[in-house]
């Protein structure tokens, strides 16, 4: 009796194939972010929490996907990163919890480091949830505004917008009572201003690589007809 032969694994289809790259690059900076964050750290004298080094890349591919892939996409991914960002926080709580092996002297400085990471993943992914859904909503509608030109206005401006709710947000939500007032003043427009600042500096980046992955996937949506609230899972 002949064998049945094996299907060949199969190519993603046209338009989806850096989709899950880009996924995955977005919620792996996320969750990084999350667990760096708990140390403030000294940028050219300005006061940041540590995860500001790498949580703007969210951004910067919330951008990218809300461009080439449309805002459902990007709205599919944001929830994909909150469910992921829960994750780490219950697993996180558990593993700080559990008993340690006696013979283990780092139960300390493990909870000192973990042990606020529920708190900050709690601040992180309600200011994740407002500023990223505001942030892709507004890049999508100025793209509908523009056209689809000018993308430098829209990086831009929908990461004014996003990073304003979500320093505000994190900041306070996850540091108040922790650190000194006037230190969480200070790393709230630090945030701000420093996160801006990413977006446009690496607005030469985001030219290449939205084009790049237009040509790859053949894909260039304009969202006038797309529901831009976040409880929606399609259209």
């Amino acid at each position: 009796m002949p064998s049945k032969p094996i299907d060949e694994p199969t190519r993603p289809a046209k338009g989806y194939r850096a989709r899950d790259v880009i996924t995955g690059v977005f919620v792996a900076s996320l969750l990084i972010s999350n667990v760096i964050t708990v140390k403030p750290v000294s940028f050219f004298g300005w006061p940041i929490d540590a995860g500001t080094m790498l949580f703007p890349v969210t951004y910067i591919f919330g951008d990218i996907l809300t461009e080439v892939y449309g805002y459902a996409q990007a709205r599919r991914t944001i929830w994909i990163g909150l469910g992921c960002n829960l994750l780490l926080a219950g697993c996180a709580a558990l593993a700080v919890h559990l008993p340690a092996d006696p013979s283990w002297g780092q139960q300390e400085a493990y909870a000192a480091i973990l042990g606020n990471t529920p708190r900050i993943v709690g601040a992180s992914a309600l200011a994740y949830w407002c500023g990223e859904f505001a942030n892709s909503a507004v890049l999508a509608k100025l793209k509908v505004k523009t056209r689809g030109r000018f993308l430098w206005i829209r990086t831009i401006g929908s990461t004014v917008v996003g990073q304003s709710i979500d320093s505000g947000v994190f900041v306070f939500a996850a540091f108040w009572g922790v650190w000194e007032p006037g230190l969480v003043v200070q790393v709230f427009y630090a945030n701000v201003v420093l996160k801006t600042a990413y977006e446009a500096l690496a607005t030469p980046f985001t030219y290449l690589l939205v084009g790049y992955l237009k040509r790859l996937e053949g894909l260039d949506p304009l969202d006038r007809d797309t529901s831009l609230s976040p409880f929606r899972w399609r259209g």
